[in-house]
């Protein structure tokens, strides 16, 4: 399945294919300089099958998780791009998931303002979001994601045969970003999660979540109004992740925990039980409510004293609600004590 993305400078392809990862020739030029760009957790046979395809290719891996999403992995990154006499119109593919794909298309933004890049999401959470829209970044002071830039890639390929090798825990980790895209826009896809079994069915998910995606960053390239939907649940996930003492919670286990308070009671009666069978967190205990409080004070949705929420009354649809920040604050005492 090719899903086409409209972009201010012209587009790229979605490729949703399985077994699509061995035959990239057909998707991708690799008749050039390549830097295949992945980390640790990410199998390495996934890696050596991108670079056997390249022409030349040079293989960059670091240590997986978020601690490696700063700015001595972005430098490695351009040195190894340098060191090996990369030009203009040479390229990167991230292999790996958000974090991989983050740093590598902030890498080729930057280098001689800007090559190609190509994403190649190899975890649930990634294909069915990260991958896609453009937003590259770097964390920064211990800030999330504070230094980056819109870069759209060249194209997006994603094999879901490459999700065989993730834990349990993982796939719920990707279905909590689909569950937060179908409670916002799209009933059918939350009534998936309700009804059946999206861990059985997760072709469909990942084209009706890529579908939701494609139409609102179409809509928004730069997040000046519409795109801001697609942070459901962010503001106290990120939060969450930025506090010291949360390490142990992956990204969407945060955003399971943030769409909680987020909704109405009628839509978070039946938002639980879907949390529990994806046994996703929908609460936790923290030691430090004011790091947590603090982290959100950075957000990049403040705006002032005044903070614009992500709301949802009913599934399928949201609203985007000004909350003052001391009653959003309150808010998210009441959900994290």
């Amino acid at each position: 399945m090719i899903i086409p993305v409209k972009t201010s400078v012209g587009g790229y392809n979605i490729i949703l294919e399985r077994n699509s990862l061995s035959k990239l020739n057909e998707y991708l030029d690799l008749n050039r300089k390549v830097l295949v760009v992945t980390d640790s957790g990410v199998p390495a046979e996934y890696a050596e099958t991108v670079a056997y395809q390249c022409a030349q290719a040079f293989t960059v891996r670091f240590e997986q998780g978020e601690n490696s999403k700063n700015i001595q992995t972005f430098e490695l990154l351009l040195r190894a791009m340098v060191e090996n006499g990369f030009t203009r119109s040479d390229c990167v593919v991230a292999v790996g998931g958000g974090v991989v794909g983050d740093l590598s298309g902030f890498a080729a933004s930057a280098f001689m303002r800007g090559i190609d890049f190509y994403n190649i999401p190899t975890t649930l959470l990634s294909q069915v979001d990260s991958s896609v829209g453009g937003k590259t970044a770097i964390d920064f002071m211990g800030i999330k994601n504070i230094v980056g830039a819109f870069y759209p890639p060249k194209c997006v390929v994603i094999d879901p045969e490459t999700l065989k090798t993730l834990p349990k825990r993982q796939i719920s980790n990707g279905l909590s970003e689909a569950l937060k895209m179908s409670m916002t826009n799209d009933k059918t896809l939350f009534e998936i999660f309700e009804n059946g079994s999206a861990e059985n069915d997760l072709d469909r998910v990942i084209e009706r979540a890529l579908l939701v995606k494609k139409s609102v960053v179409e809509a928004d390239e730069h997040e000046n109004g519409l795109r801001r939907v697609l942070n459901f649940g962010h503001t106290l996930a990120h939060a969450i992740e930025s506090a010291n003492g949360m390490k142990k919670l992956y990204h969407g286990e945060c955003v399971a925990i943030g769409m909680v308070p987020m909704c109405s009671e009628s839509v978070r009666a039946r938002l639980l039980p879907v949390l529990e069978k994806l046994a996703l967190p929908s609460s936790f205990s923290c030691d430090d409510t004011e790091a947590i409080i603090s982290a959100c004070r950075h957000d990049k949705k403040l705006n002032g004293k005044e903070i614009t929420a992500v709301y949802v009354n009913e599934i399928g649809s949201f609203e985007f609600k000004k909350m003052k920040l001391d009653d959003f604050e309150t808010m998210i005492r009441k959900a994290i004590c």
